[in-house]
């Protein structure tokens, strides 16, 4: 009897399997997340105890000595949307490599006696983190499908260890290395270099296995790219989310200690309320992605970090000085774990790693230009009211921004 083409047996190829060597050791792979994770935030937050210093040095205005900061955000803007083509044409690795030995420079450019290198070396800075920002959730959700929200904790909480320890040891490693602020601030380009050389062990398993990975790759796979990411609803609630959460954070990271000094407060004590502040981060970055990977949507997460910034906020705006503890410690949390569920949202709301890339190219860009505003909106706003009454209230209104956002970004949808 005759067999019908229906009735014909499917014979099906399996995929060619990755090349399997020491190079794919997951600890090998985790030690280069952590390592590069740490670079991404640590020479920004290393510049900011040095900042009157370099003001000095140089003979800078309070606005010039403003963009140093400022600068290094709004290229991370800048560069974030470049990275996906980066990606796709260059392999991830590679492209996260180049980054990091990129930034290991900008850092060594920064230092150099010249204004002009100064803040070229802020806009080299700023294009590399924007790489690294983008690359990683990519990595992320193509090296752990399963994981990919407790490995963004990893990251995220990374990046914030690597800040705060770059902003209590700045001046501590000016007076260990004796240079002044330019031998600390280029010290960090070595660990640029430390993430490189860890880092390279990826490069080279990439091309061990490009050649199974380029046969096995047909359309629908995990480097398909999305279509009209810039015309999605969903992109632009996380893009809005991550967008004011930065600008919140980034302001009163510019402005916090100057707000409680204003109302009387010392100004060791406004530091240390500050660094308090910094270290309930970390604890809200890494708890809040796994809390998020457990849950089907993320609506009343997202909801939850937006009040618990405008509980704090509001602190602030009530009773600065007797409620500080208190609202340094409810706005670490909220801004750690917005942080980390933005980044979240990312892995989550992508079924791809290079949808990963397009959706965290697109929400940095607008995110990181977005909070470049902040700081310098909200001293303008002090400059002309003369008080922090306004920037406050303001910032309380972005809060229902933010969550309205969230609640449209935590739900259980990919692009």
């Amino acid at each position: 009897m005759a067999v019908t083409r229906a009735q014909q047996p499917v014979v099906t190829t399996p995929a060619p399997l990755p090349v399997r060597t020491r190079l794919a050791h997951p600890l090998l792979l985790l030690t280069g997340i952590v390592l590069v994770a740490l670079n991404m935030r640590a020479c920004l937050a290393a510049i900011s105890p040095m900042v009157g210093e370099i003001q000095r040095t140089f003979g800078l205005s309070a606005t010039a000595s403003g963009l140093i900061t400022t600068v290094p955000v709004l290229f991370q803007g800048v560069g974030a949307p470049l990275t996906p083509r980066l990606t796709r044409r260059f392999g991830a690795e590679r492209v996260v490599l180049g980054a990091v030995l990129v930034l290991g420079a900008g850092v060594l450019l920064r230092v150099l006696p010249s204004v002009a290198a100064l803040y070229a070396g802020c806009v080299v800075i700023g294009v590399a983190i924007a790489v690294l920002n983008v690359s990683m959730p990519g990595l992320v959700k193509r090296e752990f499908p399963d994981r990919a929200a407790t490995m963004t904790g990893v990251y995220s909480t990374t990046m914030l260890v690597g800040a705060t320890l770059a902003a209590g040891t700045s001046v501590p490693l000016e007076h260990v290395l004796g240079g002044g602020w330019r031998a600390s601030l280029g010290a960090w380009s070595l660990l640029a270099l430390v993430a490189a050389v860890a880092w390279l062990p990826q490069v080279l398993r990439s091309r061990q296995e490009r050649g199974a990975v380029a046969a096995a790759a047909t359309p629908g796979t995990p480097g398909t790219p999305v279509e009209g990411i810039w015309k999605s609803p969903l992109a632009w609630q996380i893009s809005l989310f991550m967008g004011i959460s930065s600008l919140l954070v980034y302001t009163l990271v510019a402005w916090m200690p100057t707000i409680l000094a204003d109302h009387g407060m010392d100004r060791g004590q406004a530091g240390l309320v500050f660094a308090f502040s910094n270290l309930v981060q970390v604890a809200g970055a890494f708890l809040v992605p796994l809390m998020a990977g457990r849950m089907t949507n993320q609506r009343a997460l997202a909801v939850t970090m937006a009040a618990l910034n405008g509980v704090g906020i509001a602190m602030l705006l009530v009773a600065p000085v007797s409620a500080a503890w208190v609202s340094a410690a409810v706005l670490g949390v909220a801004q750690g774990g917005s942080l980390g569920l933005g980044l979240a949202f990312i892995v989550l709301r992508t079924g791809s790693a290079a949808g990963a890339a397009q959706l965290g190219g697109m929400s940095q860009a607008i995110g990181y230009l977005v909070a470049a505003a902040g700081p310098v909106g909200a001293g303008a706003l002090h400059q002309l009211t003369g008080g922090w009454e306004t920037t406050l209230v303001l910032m309380l209104a972005l809060v229902l921004v933010v969550g309205v956002a969230g609640w449209g970004a935590g739900r259980n949808r990919t692009l």
